[in-house]
């Protein structure tokens, strides 16, 4: 696992509050506290004016929803603060490039939200700040994940490292049933790639991001919010909460155990049993001096504290230097 992706507790977590304070700064400060204590290893924030991201002209009312969930600079610059002074990472999707003059001391990865994937002039301007990417796929196919990776690689050689460009499988709907998470993917961009990857969540609960570590995500993105109760804004939907986060770690600190190292050897545990639970070859009957073994007076029984059974091709036609009792152990030395 590339150390830029390597989160306290094995994937890299990212709560992503997003739009969940709806504008309200109070709010964002109640939500950012919260994420931080979860335990999550960045808190994630969407900066932007709605003026920069949406066309006042082509889609009036999606440009004044946007307008009405900004921030400010100072209050955006506050929230870093905030987490740098509890040694949690801050994390945005900047939809404004006007932005990273004043955000980038406080950032160490840069998100490419889904519906940046292919605005190139975004990735352009992300890719001139020399920092790790982190590249949402929602909203697209195979060939334009592959293509925009491939544009990135070629704006800086930097992205050709596992350390500076990962990718996430994403689904672009809230909430999505589980046959629409296509935890799948991750394999395909992996293979495909050679970077790391991850999910980013849009499902209800946890058991999506549960099985994605399972799989070998590196990263997990997922949305947060104090509380989904009377919450109207979707996002709140497909949110964890606080509890939520501290059980979803649980949860894949039991993961990283059972899935232990890829180093295959016996435990010392195992050991008397590779003795007691392995085979030998032994006689199936008495046998008397001058008898030629094969396959009809031979048995393998366990323990294994004789001739090995993995000689067993070996050991036939060997004829017995001495008398033999049934299941007796045998050595090389009976044998001629």
């Amino acid at each position: 696992m590339s150390s830029t992706w390597k989160g306290k507790y094995g994937p890299l977590l990212i709560a992503e509050i997003g739009g969940n304070h709806e504008g309200d700064m109070e709010y964002a400060r109640r939500l950012t506290n919260l994420a931080i204590e979860s335990g999550a290893d960045y808190v994630k924030f969407q900066l932007y004016s709605g003026d920069t991201l949406v066309s006042r002209l082509e889609n009036p009312q999606r440009n004044k929803h946007f307008k009405k969930f900004e921030l400010s600079k100072d209050n955006y610059i506050e929230l870093a603060e905030a987490c740098k002074s509890q040694g949690v990472g801050f994390m945005a999707s900047v939809w404004d490039p006007a932005y990273f003059e004043w955000i980038d001391p406080y950032m160490n990865i840069y998100k490419i939200g889904s519906g940046d994937l292919t605005a190139y002039p975004v990735l352009r301007e992300t890719a001139l700040m020399k920092k790790p990417i982190l590249l949402s796929t929602g909203l697209a196919n195979q060939n334009e994940v592959e293509k925009s990776v491939r544009y990135l690689q070629g704006l800086d050689k930097r992205y050709l490292s596992g350390d500076y460009l990962a990718v996430l499988q994403c689904t672009s709907m809230y909430p999505i049933p589980a046959r629409d998470a296509n935890l799948a993917v991750m394999n395909a961009y992996r293979s495909a790639l050679q970077l790391p990857v991850g999910y980013s969540d849009h499902t209800e609960g946890s058991k999506a991001l549960i099985t994605a570590v399972a799989m070998g995500a590196e990263i997990l993105e997922f949305h947060f919010t104090d509380s989904r109760e009377g919450k109207e804004f979707r996002d709140h939907k497909v949110s964890l909460t606080i509890d939520e986060v501290k059980e979803l770690i649980s949860e894949i600190l039991q993961i990283e155990e059972l899935k232990g190292n890829s180093k295959k050897e016996p435990l010392d545990i195992e050991a008397d049993h590779v003795v007691s639970f392995r085979r030998s070859l032994y006689p199936k009957f008495d046998l008397p001096k001058g008898t030629t073994l094969d396959e009809n007076n031979l048995i393998a029984l366990r323990p294994n504290t004789g001739i090995d059974a993995r000689e067993f091709e070996n050991i036939l036609g060997k004829k017995t230097k001495i008398d033999l009792t049934a299941h007796q152990k045998m050595s090389w030395e009976m044998l001629e």
